[in-house]
């Protein structure tokens, strides 16, 4: 694989071919244009779409531009000075810890935690629930962690998408960040949809479609027209594009109102607490608590949003690991308490799986409490919009930059200091899944990008860590590499193992044993490259962890999740072929 070091912009590979000049110029010193201009030179701005011959010319390269994307990474450099000249305008450093704890308190706590917890308690789980919570916060705290340190030493906008790019590749970085926009998209379409069931719910209990425009000549699962899930996503967007020191302040005005709410759940829940309701505690065994924590683990999901906006935070060295590792270990702990609050109220075999909390409540007399649980339910999927629709949009900004799709995208406000342009292409596409899509149907089409994303940051840190160009050896190289694919075959194995219904410890042994040899192995290797502020804690072994935990939960995924994520990727790749190679940047 070849590197290009963060200090050498000379002599850089056909991806980069632009690096020649001055890699210290900001963006505020580009000639000042109308940012409302739009032409062709605007969209493609290579010389290769310049015309029709010189597209046939840049066709004709595709096999060298293809090699040079898939063996090259990008540099810090390349990420953080040289492409964002392409917004033109810089995003405003405005953030604080405070704000980006906030964010992913309002980003990760939406509606999930109050439909899966009934669920989950219900059908497997049982009063575990618990530790099935403390599972999934824990491997979601391994996932933050090199968020984290990627966020402190690279604070650009693109997230996991420039992360990727500096150390698996281009090619990597462009497959895993498609998919996860295009789940963004779906997710934010399903939660305008969700918002919409919940509200007309409330006031309708018996049809919760009846604000929806039914067409019959349309087939089943887009029939049902939803206006008022694109008001929701128009809304919560615009707030967004409006300022994200602003969408901050009222993320956090409402996050707060939340906790208190939350605060008061867990509170009469365990002056209501019966101890003979968590017998018996594991009625499904371990099984139940790992198939449950499988599930669960996706009320966790959205603090990668949160890390997209270490652009514009003020301190990245000293407020995102205080953001982001210290919101998520509070989120894991109230999840934790929710989960024993509810279980230790009711029995979990009478436990309301559609409306757990709202029937708890009504259980012991305080049916007016279902109102407060409706309007934390409301909250969250607001704020998940609003924070969801920051991220979006600075995913598509980094993307832009580097000419995946048109450079346009990329443009910052110069007044607002937000990329409108990104979030309204992320707009459009979010509102019209969901004026015309159902929720069973998105949800069928729930993507794996989120698990494999995480894994394959596990996977950078480890390669950021160990396997420096030029600076490690030939046979240490080959012994990291050898010791990374002995990690991820032992946790395919472990997987495997448990889908296939096999419970003897003889083979999970086996496979733990072979899973630490290749970890140990690692970490007997020296390390390359140390971080220069914050860095992951126990390296190899946590990031290790976490890529073994992530390939756990993707196999708890069905074959639909894996086909749509084959056919979503052909496309993908069609696409950088055709557009994304014969690009010169």
């Amino acid at each position: 694989m070849t590197q290009i070091q963060p200090s050498t912009e000379t002599n850089q590979p056909l991806l980069y071919p632009h690096n020649n000049s001055n890699p210290t110029m900001d963006v505020q010193d580009s000639p000042r244009k109308s940012y409302w201009r739009c032409s062709k030179q605007d969209f493609f701005p290579e010389p290769s779409f310049k015309d029709l011959s010189s597209y046939r010319t840049a066709l004709s390269q595709i096999c060298p531009r293809l090699k040079d994307r898939l063996l090259s990474r990008s540099t810090e450099t390349h990420e953080l000075v040289t492409l964002r000249r392409e917004s033109e305008n810089p995003m405003k450093k405005c953030l604080t810890w405070w704000d980006l704890m906030w964010m992913s308190f309002g980003s990760v706590v939406g509606s999930g935690i109050f439909v899966i917890t009934g669920q989950e308690a219900r059908e497997n789980a049982g009063p575990a629930i618990v530790l099935s919570y403390a599972l999934s916060g824990f491997s979601a705290l391994l996932s933050v962690f090199c968020y984290t340190e990627f966020a402190v030493e690279i604070p650009v906008a693109g997230g996991s998408f420039s992360y990727l790019r500096v150390e698996l590749g281009d090619f990597i970085a462009y497959l895993a960040a498609g998919n996860i926009l295009l789940e963004a998209v779906i997710g934010a379409a399903g939660l305008g949809r969700s918002w919409s069931s919940y509200f007309a719910s409330m006031i309708n209990t018996k049809n919760p479609d009846f604000m929806r425009i039914k067409i019959a000549s349309f087939a089943d699962g887009f029939n049902l027209l939803d206006p008022l899930a694109v008001v929701v996503l128009l809304v919560a967007n615009s707030i967004a594009m409006s300022g994200t020191k602003r969408t901050s302040f009222l993320n956090w005005i409402a996050s707060i109102a939340t906790a208190f709410i939350i605060v008061f759940i867990i509170v009469v829940g365990l002056i209501h607490f019966k101890s003979s309701n968590l017998v018996p505690y594991f009625p499904k065994g371990a099984e139940g608590v790992f198939e449950s924590a499988a599930v669960v683990y996706w009320a966790y999901t959205g603090f990668d949003m949160v890390a997209t906006m270490a652009e514009e935070t003020k301190n990245p060295s000293r407020d995102i690991p205080i953001g982001l590792v210290g919101s998520m270990s509070i989120i894991t702990v109230v999840y934790c308490l929710m989960a024993l609050a509810l279980t230790g109220m009711v029995k979990y075999t009478e436990i309301d799986p559609n409306a757990a909390f709202s029937v708890a409540f009504a259980q012991i007399g305080m049916k007016w409490a279902t109102y407060l649980v409706s309007i934390c339910a409301l909250k969250g999927m607001t704020t998940s919009l609003m924070v969801g629709s920051l991220g979006q949009g600075r995913y598509t900004t980094q993307i832009a930059r580097s000419h995946m799709i048109p450079p346009w995208f990329a443009r910052v406000h110069p007044k607002t200091g937000t990329p409108i342009y990104a979030t309204l292409l992320t707009t459009i596409l979010s509102a019209i899944v969901a004026f015309f899509t159902s929720l069973d149907v998105l949800s069928s089409v729930f993507s794996i990008s989120t698990l494999l994303i995480f894994m394959l940051l596990a996977v950078a840190l480890l390669v950021r860590r160990y396997y420096v160009k030029d600076v490690i050896s030939k046979n240490d190289s080959v012994t990291f590499f050898v010791c990374l694919f002995t990690i991820a075959g032992s946790s395919i194995g472990v997987t495997a193992l448990w889908n296939s219904g096999v419970r003897g410890w003889i083979g999970y042994v086996v496979a733990s044993v072979i899973w630490c040899s290749g970890t140990l192995g690692i970490s007997l290797l020296p390390k390359n490259r140390v971080p220069k502020v914050w860095g992951v804690p126990l390296v190899p072994w946590l990031p290790s962890l976490s890529i073994a935990m992530n390939v756990f939960l993707l196999g708890s995924l069905d074959y639909k999740a894996f086909l749509r994520f084959i056919i979503c990727s052909a496309v993908m790749i069609l696409y950088y072929l055709i557009v994304g190679c014969p690009c010169n940047i």
